[in-house]
């Protein structure tokens, strides 16, 4: 996803410019680099965000840099784009947290980028409209073709796959989890198999979310709000279909960034107006998501691996984010 957010920011961002790509391989960054016509290269990621030619930063990093990076973006006083989790322990989104109220103003958004797909965008609209009546459920399905690695677990698959879904239904509904209960069937060979949860809002709503991490054949993301006076469901997003020998076939998308690109462009772009403005995007997802996310998902694996429903218990969300 860095190369994908410096060819947004070169490409289709006009207004920014693409200054610094900073990799941990140097050659790869100069790769990107030179690809897309940046200015510089660099292997020290806080070095590059204390440059005083550099205004704003992406951090598409490994999950593990992604909070003490964002603290050191706020202590130089340049909004960051921060790539989905903030942090997988909520005690850690806690201190990014702390740090910008500290600092007294926003200066993290999060790469929840689902919140500026039309799918989500549109269910938000008919929900807000009225025109759905109360919201009851919503039913998710994240589906991908295969585990990145051997080593890949149920308890990843809530941690690592969840969180999208974990924050665009809280975007969507308007409200916060109470509850979540996990459980997984079993497969009949060694890979990880789906995980199923089901969790409570504080409004009374079951929400659904299946994780299937082995699906086999492709990426595969599904969502329906159900509501009182009707429902609205997403619409597989496929730009031709093949007919040939007595059947009709759809590709699917080998992973996601095919799937929201256009999604990862209206967000960059979000970003960049709250680069250039101080004013955090209406849609956009900040510390607090990441918090909630962390600590969903968190609950969500004990859940799992307790075979019970657990409570989500969070802190007061914070004045300054409401």
């Amino acid at each position: 996803m860095g190369a994908d957010h410096a060819a947004i920011v070169a490409q289709e961002l006009p207004g920014a410019t693409l200054q610094v790509v900073c990799d941990m391989d140097a050659a790869r960054a100069k790769a990107v680099a030179d690809r897309l016509g940046a200015a510089d290269v660099a292997t020290d990621p806080e070095a590059v965000i204390a440059r005083t030619d550099v205004d704003a930063v992406i951090v598409a990093s490994p999950d593990f840099t992604h909070a003490s990076l964002s603290r050191a973006c706020i202590a130089a006083g340049k909004r960051v784009l921060c790539e989905k989790p903030l942090s997988q322990q909520s005690a850690e989104c806690l201190a990014v947290m702390q740090a910008e109220i500290a600092a007294g103003s926003r200066f993290v958004m999060l790469g929840f980028m689902r919140r500026f797909d039309q799918s989500y965008v549109e269910m938000k609209q008919a929900l807000d409209q009225g025109r759905l009546g109360r919201a009851l459920m919503m039913h998710n399905f994240h589906r991908n073709v295969e585990t990145p690695n051997a080593e890949f677990t149920g308890a990843m698959a809530i941690t690592n796959s969840a969180p999208h879904e974990f924050d665009v239904v809280r975007h969507v509904l308007g409200t916060e989890y109470i509850a979540i209960s996990a459980h997984q069937p079993r497969r009949s060979d060694a890979l990880v198999a789906p995980v199923v949860m089901v969790l409570e809002t504080a409004d009374g709503q079951l929400v659904t979310i299946e994780v299937n991490n082995n699906a086999a054949y492709g990426y595969d993301i599904r969502a329906e709000l159900v509501g009182e006076a009707g429902s609205v469901s997403m619409t597989p997003v496929s730009y031709s279909r093949m007919d040939s020998r007595l059947s009709a076939a759809t590709q699917y998308e080998s992973d996601w960034r095919g799937r929201y690109h256009e999604a990862y462009v209206r967000q960059n772009r979000a970003f960049l107006r709250f680069v250039e403005t101080g004013d955090f995007p209406a849609i956009g997802s900040g510390c607090w998501d990441g918090y909630c996310a962390a600590l969903v998902a968190e609950t969500g694996v004990k859940a799992l691996q307790s075979g019970t429903r657990q409570p989500v218990t969070m802190i007061e969300r914070p004045e300054f984010y409401k």
